[in-house]
């Protein structure tokens, strides 16, 4: 019980809160590093092509010897990919592998920003307010969206890039879904007992 009181103490809730807000800031650019990569042709996947099977393969090179890559990006789905009848992968393909990529990085480097406002503000011994209770809920939002959402997103770009290309691609997702979906549901719990604390305190200072 002594451990956690010393845990629970304003001075260490601030430093932690400031810690937490430059962790946010890391993951943030380096998420938005690893986006750039995958627009590079960097980002990892299966590829099938007529010379064999690689695994790990990217988009970027021509030799698929695991001793030439460098600086690739996984974004956690199975992905495998075909050649088309030249043994080569096309435009389409690249612009399908990267915007997969992008639907899953760009909503996290958001919900990622709205955190980093309530771990400043809370440095800066601002809890209860209105404005933290906003950026959790933004937060939770964002997150519980697209746990749900960016699977079927990503199985909707895998079609069209099939519709369009003459390469094809299949993608097993969805597998992290359930365990991003219930810490967001507990950050939008966390932005109504705030919004509940702001207004209480509102209404004692007026009675006062």
């Amino acid at each position: 019980m002594k451990f956690i009181q010393k845990l629970a103490n304003e001075r260490f809730a601030r430093s932690a809160s400031k810690l937490m807000k430059y962790a946010c800031y890391f993951v943030i650019g380096f998420t938005a590093l690893c986006t750039l990569l995958s627009f590079l042709g960097r980002q990892s996947f299966t590829l099938h092509a007529r010379t064999g099977t690689y695994e790990n393969a990217i988009y970027a090179e021509k030799n698929h010897e695991p001793h030439s890559r460098s600086m690739t990006v996984f974004m956690g789905d199975d992905i495998h990919v075909w050649t088309n009848d030249s043994d080569q992968l096309d435009l389409t393909m690249y612009i399908g592998l990267s915007l997969l990529y992008a639907v899953q990085t760009v909503p996290m480097m958001l919900a990622f920003w709205f955190l980093s406002r309530v771990f400043s503000n809370i440095h800066r011994g601002q809890i209860f307010t209105e404005q933290n209770s906003v950026c959790l809920l933004c937060y939770g939002l964002i997150q519980c969206v697209s746990a749900v959402l960016v699977p079927f997103i990503k199985l909707l770009l895998c079609w069209l890039t099939n519709l369009l290309s003459s390469c094809q691609i299949s993608i097993a997702t969805g597998q992290s879904s359930l365990n991003a979906l219930f810490p967001s549901i507990a950050f939008l719990v966390a932005a109504y007992i705030i919004h509940y604390g702001v207004h209480l305190q509102d209404e004692v200072d007026h009675t006062l």
